[in-house]
């Protein structure tokens, strides 16, 4: 389910972009470059599960792009390569059980330590922008990409996997400079093509300042 539902989106994010892009002439004016920095945490509603903690900060660079402006709306290509820090730990360790393999007790010890994770991330989105007044807006995005994990946890294995996210921002625009706060869920698996993919989940908050050509 959580695959199939991650290709539809990836799948949906190209079409949108391409029947943009086919349409669209690259201006310099349309474009926004920043950075963004953001924290998330698993310990937080809707997910909040209480076998394990997952807390990630994130640190990320930002290519923005206006593919189509209508009266007050807007319509964005959003491009978010990223640096992540991950504390992971286990806290359920019945969560892996001896069907788990004949090592479960060693990974037993292993994951109900507190671990580091780092995770490097591509994440293209689209994103929808409605003007409330003047130089305030707000906006919903959606965006996916691949993530290279470097160690496995209980839920997740360690490489490649997919970072999929949703949020709800706002923007306050200041002639050329854009100040951005985002509040948005994500989720990581990697398509069933390695054990385990039960994948990761965070509520984040995100600050972010970006600059127009």
């Amino acid at each position: 389910m959580k695959q199939n539902f991650t290709l539809s989106f990836f799948i949906a994010l190209v079409s949108i972009a391409n029947s943009f892009v086919g349409n669209a002439q690259i201006k310099k004016e349309h474009l926004k470059l920043g950075f963004t920095y953001g924290t998330g945490s698993q310990n937080k509603y809707p997910f909040d599960l209480k076998t394990y903690t997952h807390d990630v900060t994130f640190y990320k660079a930002r290519i923005n792009y206006t593919l189509k402006q209508k009266q007050k709306w807007a319509f964005e290509i959003n491009l978010e390569p990223g640096y992540n820090i991950a504390e992971h730990q286990l806290l359920n360790e019945h969560f892996i059980k001896p069907t788990d393999g004949d090592d479960y007790l060693e990974k037993r010890a292993l994951y109900t330590q507190k671990r580091i994770i780092k995770e490097y991330v591509l994440n293209c989105g689209f994103i929808a922008r409605y003007c409330i007044y003047k130089n305030i807006s707000a906006y919903a995005i959606g965006s996916l990409g691949p993530m290279i994990a470097d160690k496995p946890t209980e839920r997740l294995a360690k490489g490649f996997a997919f970072s999929d996210m949703f949020g709800l921002g706002l923007s306050y625009h200041i002639n050329k400079i854009q100040f951005d706060f985002r509040y948005s869920a994500r989720h990581t698996s990697n398509l069933e093509m390695k054990q385990p993919n039960n994948g990761h989940n965070t509520i984040n908050m995100e600050f972010g300042m970006l600059y127009q050509l």
